[in-house]
């Protein structure tokens, strides 16, 4: 079993801008603040949780309501993004007749600290599960 990728794929009733404003309140991560962040490639996000602490996200690529790539260290709150401690996570949207796939990638597990590897491996392997769902959810409810 290959410890070093995930990917997930969702499709999702609404166009691509819809999908992208809810992606970027980065909502598994900002329950602190909410809010949408304008991620800026080079820039660091800093989204924080409650339970979990603050992760710094370093935004690599942004193209608005098709791509974005970051870099975080999921598994070590708090600390800078470096190489050696974080993973590349990328969103891809593409818009199908007034749907959008969403397809998430986060790879780079390998080059974790060994006693690190597997439990960010699988609590980010179940969490991105959840978390995709739940912002399909936000993403469909109905504005009001």
């Amino acid at each position: 079993m290959d410890i070093d990728r995930i990917e997930r794929e969702i499709m999702i009733d609404a166009p691509a801008e819809r999908v992208w404003s809810k992606l970027v309140e980065f909502a598994w991560v900002n329950d602190t603040a909410p809010g949408a962040f304008e991620p800026r490639e080079g820039e660091v996000l800093v989204a924080e949780h409650s339970r979990y602490g603050k992760f710094p996200m370093l935004v690599e690529k942004v193209e608005p309501s098709r791509y974005l790539a970051y870099r975080w260290a999921s598994a070590f709150p708090g600390q800078e993004t470096v190489e050696g401690n974080s993973t590349r996570v990328e969103f891809t949207l593409t818009e199908e007749a007034g749907r959008t796939r969403l397809h998430l990638l986060e790879s780079g597990f390998a080059a974790l600290p060994e006693a690190s590897r597997r439990p960010a491996f699988d609590d980010n392997t179940h969490g991105w599960t959840d978390q995709l769902d739940a912002l399909r959810r936000r993403v469909e409810r109905p504005a009001g």
